[in-house]
């Protein structure tokens, strides 16, 4: 397995009839040594049961990892702004400058591939060193973090990727300049963390705090 496009499809092939698994991109460093190693013990069991040992929970993590970096296809929503993550909103708040920012919470439980809010093109795409503390303290503000604009019908949109305390791998799939449709895959926070949308001046929220979202699907702006 040398690359994730290899595993997306031997996993497919595993699939059958179920249909085809589709996992993120820029996952292999993580899933390709811990599924060889599953690979591996499983047949040492052969020579002797006590590899169990170590291929009992290697298979498990493997299929773990299979679940956190699955990236499943998508119909978008309607919407002048939609979710760039699967999650729930964590906090709705007014910026100094006329703008609401929509923050939305990601469990290791949640699909990690995030998704363009708006159809435009991608003028700026910046890495910003920080923290790693858990997403949902106050200071993850602070966090290691990736910031995405967008300019679009509405102007500039902005999204920002927040890395958290276990998530510290961000991982941004397109470069600045690139033109995108509206719920198209734009990056990757490895297990979890926190996305943030800021909605302009003048356009309200139509979601809640505690709201649940799905990436390319919920609508963020109220009609």
């Amino acid at each position: 397995m040398s690359n994730d496009s290899e595993i997306s499809r031997d996993v497919g092939q595993t699939a059958g009839s179920s249909g085809r698994l589709r996992l993120a991109r820029g996952v292999s460093p993580w899933l390709a040594p811990t599924a060889t190693a599953a690979v591996v013990t499983t047949l040492l069991t052969r020579r002797s049961p006590r590899w169990a040992l170590a291929a009992v929970p290697l298979a498990a993590l493997t299929g773990g990892m299979l679940w956190f970096f699955r990236d499943p296809e998508r119909v978008p929503g309607q919407g002048r702004v939609i979710s760039p993550a699967d999650g729930v909103v964590q906090s709705i708040d007014p910026w100094a400058d006329g703008r609401t920012r929509v923050a939305i919470f990601m469990s290791p439980l949640n699909v990690h591939v995030n998704r363009a809010p708006v159809a435009g093109t991608i003028t700026s795409v910046e890495h910003v060193p920080g923290g790693f503390v858990p997403a949902f303290n106050k200071d993850s503000d602070k966090n290691e973090r990736v910031v995405w604009h967008f300019d679009s019908a509405l102007g500039d949109i902005e999204m920002v990727q927040i890395a958290g305390a276990v998530a510290r791998r961000i991982v941004p799939y397109l470069p600045a300049g690139t033109k995108v449709a509206q719920g198209d895959r734009v990056g990757l926070i490895r297990l979890g963390s926190r996305v943030d949308v800021y909605l302009p001046e003048g356009i309200a929220p139509a979601v809640s705090v505690g709201e649940k979202t799905v990436a390319g699907v919920t609508r963020l702006d109220h009609v």
